[in-house]
């Protein structure tokens, strides 16, 4: 299973699976993760990921965390 991570505006998001069967969670510092509080819908492709997330949460952008990033 795909694994990738995004830093949206700030808060870390980890989406798995893969197109039709993306699940999103937030990581915790203790390594457990728990399900997000958000859907991502089964037509967005992995390239479209990053845009989607700044779409959903475009008002959480600040000056100091204007961007979502896909993480390495």
């Amino acid at each position: 299973m795909r694994e990738l991570r995004f830093n949206v505006f700030g808060t870390l998001v980890t989406i798995t699976g893969a197109p039709g069967a993306w699940q999103a969670f937030y990581p915790g510092s203790d390594g457990k993760r728990r399900p997000a509080d958000f859907i991502v819908p089964h037509d967005i492709s992995e390239d479209g990921l990053l845009e989607y997330l700044a779409d959903l949460f475009h008002e959480d952008a600040t000056p100091r965390r204007p961007n979502v990033l896909r993480l390495a």
